[in-house]
């Protein structure tokens, strides 16, 4: 089974960057997986279980607990799906062959 989870999350009562929390957030998610893809609005994670996913989501809010935040934003989806693998990486193969830019 195949979890993909895209979110982002950071304090909102730091002013106007986050960059510095948002790089313990960062490291909490490396310490606990490699299969993950950062990108400029949030991070793209590949778990086996919704537990797993949820297992991140808790260690990255505590995190910024740990920080001290007082308030924390966060946006979270899931695409779930059944008898796959991989999928951090061969979804976007898959766009990236249909439109001809194979990366090598």
């Amino acid at each position: 089974m195949s979890f993909l989870m895209e979110f982002a999350m950071f304090p909102t009562d730091r002013g106007e960057s986050v960059s510095k929390e948002v790089s313990q957030v960062i490291d909490t998610i490396r310490k606990m997986t490699d299969n993950y893809q950062l990108t400029a609005m949030g991070t793209i994670v590949e778990t086996n279980t919704i537990e797993e996913a949820l297992d991140i989501i808790k260690a990255c809010y505590y995190t910024l607990e740990k920080l001290g935040a007082k308030r924390v934003y966060s946006s979270i989806k899931f695409d779930i799906r059944q008898n796959k693998s991989n999928r951090l990486k061969t979804k976007i193969k898959s766009i990236q062959q249909k439109i001809g830019e194979v990366n090598h």
